[in-house]
């Protein structure tokens, strides 16, 4: 009777956990390097005009992968000495090639980024973790709920970035302690210890953002995407964070009116500018709409700051009674191109209550200090 062939095998799984360690590993060392580089990252174009559903690629030009290189050079060595040296040789100097100052193609390698692909939602939850409504305020009717992340418990599974270090050693001392093995080291991973987190609702009353744009002329491509990118990141943090607050969008040059969403974003106009018009409009919509006794109020203006002289002693005018209703109001002047004397902003140096902030945005990397500056959750 022919006997069957067995063969017997065994998977290594610490191969497998080890895997599954560095991709963690990996993903910390990438949040980290987005975390670091947030300002240059938060107003790319890519991201700006995604549908906010689909992955995006962000450029990290502070991380790279491990990699063979070609040896372009031919070196027979890679660092170590040929034993032919001797005192006073040149051991190396700045080459003059592939410098970007001559003509013709380089032949030398250029900085190296890498290209981390993630959510936006991921993205957005990295960039939302210290923002909140300042000077929110509890009103007569209150529907807004705020998420808060609290610690709960500890387990043995969990993903890396929330390991409980202090726990994981603690274990670990046990596990070496009952072998006889006095000392801390070699960890095991049953030895890991996760910390875990609820997410907890918080109620507050009512608010409502008056998003105001400058859409005249003077407010060029780069302008206007600069402060929609602003207007982007604040609408993702609003209906991130909080339920049911209102978001009303407010696009003027000599008249303001309220528009969609989409037009909000998207459309362009032309024109010169009169700021007191949206400021008008703001006023109406508080006192026919938005009752100050009911809602959290916030105004936030972005506008290039070239305005007609003659409006802008009704602009702060204007101002002066929307603080009496807003528990904050931001003004953004986006000064991209050119230094500009005489900007709505040195207007505004008159207003002295401590509820008006302004903001400068020279290119894109004043995005994301607006963001932190305006949605300070500690008292102003």
């Amino acid at each position: 009777m022919h006997q069957p062939n067995f063969l017997l095998s065994k998977d290594d799984w610490s191969l497998h956990r080890k895997g599954q360690t560095d991709q963690q590993r990996h993903m910390e060392k990438v949040k980290e390097a987005i975390k670091d580089n947030l300002a240059d990252i938060i107003s790319e174009e890519s991201i700006i005009t995604s549908d906010g559903k689909k992955l995006i690629k962000v450029p990290i030009r502070s991380m790279d992968e491990y990699r063979f290189r070609f040896n372009f050079d031919k070196q027979k060595h890679v660092g170590q000495g040929d034993g032919k040296s001797a005192k006073g040789d040149v051991i190396a100097q700045d080459p003059q090639k592939g410098n970007g100052q001559g003509s013709g193609a380089g032949e030398d390698p250029g900085t190296d980024y890498y290209e981390a692909e993630i959510s936006v939602d991921e993205l957005a939850e990295i960039i939302f973790e210290d923002l909140g409504l300042p000077n929110l305020k509890d009103k007569s009717k209150a529907n807004i709920e705020s998420e808060s992340h609290e610690f709960s418990d500890v387990r043995k599974q969990g993903i890396m970035s929330n390991v409980d270090k202090k726990r994981t050693m603690l274990e670990n001392l046990k596990r070496n302690a009952l072998k006889g093995q006095k000392d801390f080291g070699n960890i095991q991973p049953d030895d890991l210890r996760f910390k875990t987190w609820d997410i907890k609702y918080r109620p507050h009353s009512n608010a409502v953002i008056l998003a105001m744009m400058d859409t005249s002329g003077s407010m060029d491509t780069v302008k206007k995407f600069l402060a929609r990118s602003f207007f982007f990141w604040m609408t993702r943090f609003l209906r991130t964070k909080y339920n049911n607050v209102e978001i009303v969008f407010l696009a003027h040059h000599t008249e303001a009116k309220e528009v969609n969403e989409q037009e909000f974003f998207h459309k362009g106009e032309s024109g010169g500018t009169i700021c007191s018009s949206v400021y008008k409009l703001a006023l109406q919509l508080i006192r026919e709409r938005y009752d100050p006794n009911k809602y959290n109020i916030y105004p936030f203006h972005f506008s290039d700051g070239d305005n007609l002289a003659s409006d802008n002693a009704l602009c702060i005018q204007l101002i002066q009674e929307i603080l009496q209703y807003s528990n904050l109001f931001g003004y953004g002047e986006i000064t991209a191109g050119y230094a500009a004397s005489n900007t709505l902003l040195s207007a505004y140096s008159k207003i002295t209550d401590p509820n008006f902030v302004t903001a400068t945005i020279k290119d894109k990397t004043g995005v994301y200090p607006a963001l932190k500056k305006f949605f300070t959750s500690e008292p102003m």
